[in-house]
């Protein structure tokens, strides 16, 4: 049940693309906001699924749902994928009207948003790279935060919509400052997360109560929204939730690859990395990104 209450905002036709764990509640929020929201997936059965329940209209290609729109809204899987849905005969590009924005939640590179938007503007259409955090339950409760690269009046035009589905919802500068933004975010991730890991191992081999120690150094500097949300499930040793090792490892990747082009020391994030990649190694691909503790508890002696 949705219990949201939505702000008042004159109904808009929007399309949106990728109904995935984040696309489809993101798109549920949208229509019950009164918006008339027509979707497409690349498996057409989890469009008609999401029509049944929240009604709207399912297309049979990016292109047809793109058709008479205000705004495109798409969030998949990464670079190829984003160029998969807007370009092309059947892309959402071919089917906008003149004017439209085209809004990208996927996390990719800078390069591909830059290289999106010229296209756009080429068509007459508007971009805006958006990428999102706050994962799936964020999605879900409509408390995502939006980091956004684009012209200012496109912005403003597409913002009372994604305010729908957010809590925060920032213009960061041109293209790409979203996409740059969403790579300050994953670096800040990666490093607390392998504190976090180091701080409870620790703590165990010490025979410490960790749920206590939690408790009481949550209320200190040591606090974070990880520490919160994810400390006692890291004691548990429960990771079959949350953000994917998989999609961390690709935002990493695509971090490593912008610090290449512009100069930044990430010898923290670089090794993070490969610690994620070790936790796939041990089956890991799917866990939570809080899993990094079991690559700890797989190097203990036994």
């Amino acid at each position: 049940m949705n219990n949201r209450v939505y702000e008042p905002i004159e109904p808009r036709r929007v399309a949106y693309i990728g109904l995935g764990v984040m696309g489809a509640p993101m798109a549920r929020h949208l229509a019950a906001a009164g918006h008339q929201v027509t979707v497409y997936n690349r498996t057409p059965e989890k469009a008609r699924l999401w029509v049944q329940q929240h009604g709207g209209r399912a297309a049979p290609t990016p292109r047809e749902a793109a058709h008479g729109a205000d705004a495109v809204l798409a969030c998949v899987g990464n670079d190829d994928d984003v160029r998969a849905v807007a370009l092309g005969e059947h892309g959402a590009f071919a089917g906008m009207t003149p004017g439209a924005v085209f809004v990208d939640h996927t996390t990719t590179s800078a390069f591909v948003a830059r290289e999106l938007q010229g296209l756009a503007a080429a068509r007459g259409l508007q971009f805006i790279d958006a990428p999102v955090s706050g994962g799936q339950a964020g999605a879900e409760n409509g408390a995502l935060t939006v980091m956004c690269g684009g012209e200012a009046e496109a912005f403003a035009r597409v913002r009372p919509m994604i305010l729908a589905y957010a809590r925060a919802v920032t213009r960061l500068g041109p293209c790409g400052a979203g996409q740059l933004t969403k790579m300050v975010n994953q670096i800040c991730i990666a490093g607390l997360v392998q504190g976090l890991a180091e701080g409870i191992a620790f703590g165990a081999c010490a025979g410490l109560d960790m749920p206590l120690v939690l408790e009481v150094i949550g209320k200190g500097a040591a606090q974070s929204w990880q520490m919160d949300n994810r400390g006692k499930t890291m004691v548990a040793d429960r990771f079959d939730f949350g953000f994917a090792v998989d999609w961390m490892r690709k935002d990493l990747g695509l971090v490593l690859d912008e610090a290449r082009r512009n100069g930044a020391r990430l010898p923290v994030t670089a090794l993070v990395d490969q610690f994620y990649a070790d936790v796939q190694s041990l089956g890991g691909n799917r866990w939570d990104t809080s899993s990094l503790i079991r690559r700890l508890r797989s190097l203990e002696p036994r």
